[in-house]
């Protein structure tokens, strides 16, 4: 896939690591400019660092009804233009019917499902304003379909995010403005590590996942999913809009696969 994305500007949401510094650094291999984003100045500057003089980096925190507009900008500052777009950047607290309250869906909700729609509201102006085409791709979770029982409001939230995608690939397919998501599989990020640790799981609990959630003895690893979002942010995946694609290692709608 090289130079697939060469002379494109890419802003990703949550790339001072994981997915999202996987996805970064991807589209950089393919030939893109790409904006970072995070809340962590410091963090932000080691990975823009590490990945070259072709990043850019903003802090925003998208809890902040401001964020959006800021990040678009600060792209369109750096690079002149944009032309894609990864809402990647989301949080995954636990909740159940017993333990959500107000707080807990209105934050979850603000990060994973509105300030992607407001990015994707300022990418849309933007690229009707210069007349030119452009490639959203929204990072999703398997969990939109149901989703596991403590992982009740975070899979509404992808839920929606998915219907949006449906919903916006529909509305902009005549303007030439791609809008497709990539529903992921568990993956292995420092940051499900860290909630992993918390819930009181071993160092190495990674390393004995039954096969029943991952088939081949290992789960996703970040630079897998990069690979895919790529394509999509590419034109080899044109004219495709609208699409829920399923990056995992096993049929995800209608399984019915019994452990043990």
């Amino acid at each position: 896939m090289s130079n697939i994305l060469e002379n494109k500007s890419i802003l990703v949401t949550g790339s001072s690591s994981g997915i999202g510094y996987a996805i970064a650094k991807q589209a950089l291999a393919a030939g893109a400019n790409v904006m970072l984003h995070g809340s962590n100045a410091d963090k932000l500057k080691e990975a823009a660092s590490s990945l070259g003089d072709k990043t850019q980096w903003v802090v925003a925190d998208l809890s902040d009804s401001d964020a959006p507009e800021i990040m678009m900008q600060a792209c369109i500052d750096a690079f002149g233009d944009i032309d894609g777009l990864v809402n990647n950047a989301g949080i995954f607290p636990r909740s159940t019917i017993d333990t959500s309250e107000d707080d807990d869906f209105d934050r979850i909700f603000h990060i994973n499902t509105r300030a992607p729609l407001m990015l994707c509201k300022y990418f849309v102006a933007n690229c009707r304003e210069r007349s030119t085409a452009g490639s959203i791709v929204n990072i999703g979770s398997i969990n939109a379909w149901c989703g596991g029982n403590d992982l009740l409001i975070y899979s509404m939230s992808k839920g929606a995010l998915m219907t949006m995608t449906r919903n916006l690939g529909d509305a902009l397919s005549e303007e030439n403005i791609r809008v497709n998501q990539l529903n992921v599989g568990w993956t292995l990020t420092d940051g499900e590590k860290a909630m992993q640790k918390s819930l009181g799981a071993p160092d190495n609990w990674h390393e004995n996942i039954p096969l029943a959630a991952a088939p081949r003895g290992q789960l996703l690893q970040p630079h897998e999913i990069a690979n895919h979002v790529v394509f999509w942010l590419s034109d080899l995946s044109a004219p495709v809009t609208g699409s829920v694609y399923e990056i995992e290692q096993y049929p995800v709608i209608g399984r019915n696969k019994i452990a043990g």
